[in-house]
């Protein structure tokens, strides 16, 4: 059995936002700390939607190249079996359905607690690997996300390219968020089990208007709310563009730079997500 770890490259104008036109920004009006604040929180919840759906296509990923997408799926499914007790799985040829914490047991993988159910299908399993996604109500308890992804592999260079179209909700204040994404991920120098570097692109919309992100080369660990190095280049609904760069604190903590022309801000984001102003 083989661990798929591998996407076609991002190109580099993948890298480019895309979308509507922005309103010009006003560059004789500063970035304000209350928008930093409401830039990092919209980011900070459109990562974790695509956190738990990433550790959720994480565990699809064990099977023989080159075998019958049917027989592909049933080893995805003995894997997840010996991987989360909770799981009732069902198979029908190629494709599964996943219903967390359907059983008693453990239903911890990569530090998210899963509930909601996921269907995977093994789409193609030759020289071409594909496996689509599909989630009702997936969560870890602090974002519950509903959704589609498609997912290829790209053994030469060894990353993985992921296309997903998601609607989360964060579950401690009801914020909501739909968008789309078109992401390249890599494994970290320490291997997967560390976490994965992410290149690419996401947007989406909540009550404040529509987002747009490039996402330049970030390092995330799997049970992280955001990124502990790299840069994300975020173009808010008003127009403004501003760069969050990130540095890690200690083991639970994460400090993000927000900036825009010659104004900065910091802010520490904690394990869950939780972010206070850097004094």
């Amino acid at each position: 059995m083989r661990k798929l770890f591998f996407p076609v490259t991002v190109a580099a104008s993948l890298l480019v936002l895309t979308g509507c036109p922005k309103q010009k920004e006003s560059t004789d009006e500063p970035m304000t700390q209350a928008e930093a604040s409401q830039a990092l929180e919209e980011s900070t919840a459109d990562s974790q939607a695509a956190s738990v759906t990433t550790s959720s296509i994480e565990i699809s990923t064990s099977f023989t190249i080159g075998k019958a997408v049917a027989d592909a799926a049933a080893e995805v499914k003995a894997f997840i079996a010996s991987q989360l007790a909770c799981a009732k799985i069902d198979i029908a040829d190629n494709k599964l359905t996943v219903t967390y914490g359907a059983l008693p047991g453990n239903c911890v993988y990569n530090g998210h607690t899963f509930s909601g159910t996921q269907s995977i299908t093994v789409v193609k399993n030759d020289d071409t690997i594909e496996v689509d996604h599909e989630w009702t109500d997936l969560s870890n308890g602090i974002v519950k996300v509903s959704g589609t992804a498609h997912v290829t592999w790209d053994f030469d260079n060894k990353t993985r390219h992921v296309v997903h179209d998601l609607t989360w909700t964060r579950i401690k204040d009801g914020k909501t968020g739909h968008g789309t994404g078109d992401r390249t991920q890599q494994p970290l120098a320490g291997g997967l089990t560390e976490g994965i570097q992410v290149d690419g692109s996401r947007t989406w919309t909540g009550t404040a208007g529509r987002w747009d992100l490039s996402i330049e080369g970030v390092q995330m660990r799997w049970k992280d709310p955001v990124p502990q190095a790299g840069t994300y280049r975020l173009a808010t609904p008003k127009g403004r563009s501003i760069a969050l760069s990130f540095s890690r604190v200690d083991a639970d903590t994460i400090a993000v730079t927000l900036a825009s022309g010659d104004k900065s801000f910091t802010f520490n984001v904690n394990s869950i997500g939780d972010s206070t102003p850097k004094s």
